[in-house]
């Protein structure tokens, strides 16, 4: 049987007719057609170029040390699995986290780096399917959750309980888009029938995509309590919030 590793989290065996399916971290070597590695690396090296291109003399101070920081987060928020149900754990995957810290292109750098280190340093997915994890868990997770962000706070009004719902959507929708994309390639490289991977992917993924919301608006709103800074890009009012609560905090305290 040929042993196929799903995207991001270590779950039980699933028969597929004559394929065994493990839901592992990531795309392990030999579960995606060559083709399709070729096709996803160079994707994945035309963002992390634009990326770089763009950064070089760019990035403001401040924003600097937030990648590496966003990065080391997400790299070790990875190693904590949480249960969801029937025996099947996950983790964070972070891409909308990152989008939103940092933008949507520097977050597929940081993403890249994550899956880099993890591929390289800790044999966590495959080297040839490297460009396959960047483009699922950074590009299609990334920008499709940073797109359904931006299209509720469009919606919906600009407080501090829409944005966080505004993340907690984008979040599960970008897990579960990831995994799809995921089923997809799977298929197309010979794995299983297209409709049974991408549901079977889909199916979990919308479970783990819950957590994945939690963990997000959470440490969202431990950011906008301490820096609020740091999410000016993508929550503008988010320093006039904390100063209306510094001035009432005074208010209240003063004789």
């Amino acid at each position: 049987m040929l042993r196929i590793v799903d995207l991001y989290y270590d779950l039980q065996f699933l028969q597929l007719t004559d394929v065994e399916v493990e839901r592992a971290m990531h795309i392990f070597e030999g579960a995606i057609s060559n083709e399709i590695n070729a096709t996803t690396a160079i994707m994945a090296v035309s963002a992390i170029s634009i990326a770089l291109y763009k950064g070089k003399g760019q990035l403001e101070e401040k924003e600097v040390p937030l990648l590496g920081m966003t990065g080391a987060f997400i790299f070790a928020a990875q190693m904590i699995n949480f249960p969801i149900a029937g025996g099947t754990s996950g983790h964070l995957l972070g891409a909308v986290l990152a989008a939103l810290l940092v933008g949507p292109l520097y977050g597929v750098l940081v993403m890249a780096l994550v899956l880099g280190i993890q591929a390289v340093m800790f044999a966590d997915g495959g080297l040839t399917a490297l460009g396959t994890n960047i483009f699922n868990m950074a590009i299609v997770s990334g920008f499709s959750g940073y797109a359904v962000f931006w299209i509720m706070k469009k919606v919906l009004p600009n407080t501090k309980s829409s944005f966080l719902a505004s993340a907690a959507v984008a979040s599960w929708i970008s897990v579960v888009l990831g995994s799809i994309a995921c089923g997809v390639e799977l298929a197309l490289s010979g794995k299983g029938p297209m409709g049974l991977l991408v549901g079977s992917m889909a199916g979990v993924h919308s479970l783990i995509g819950i957590g994945e919301a939690l963990i997000t608006t959470t440490v969202l709103s431990l950011v906008l309590n301490a820096r609020p800074d740091l999410l000016e890009k993508c929550y503008p009012n988010s320093n006039q919030e904390k100063d209306m609560d510094q001035r009432c905090q005074l208010v209240e305290v003063t004789p």
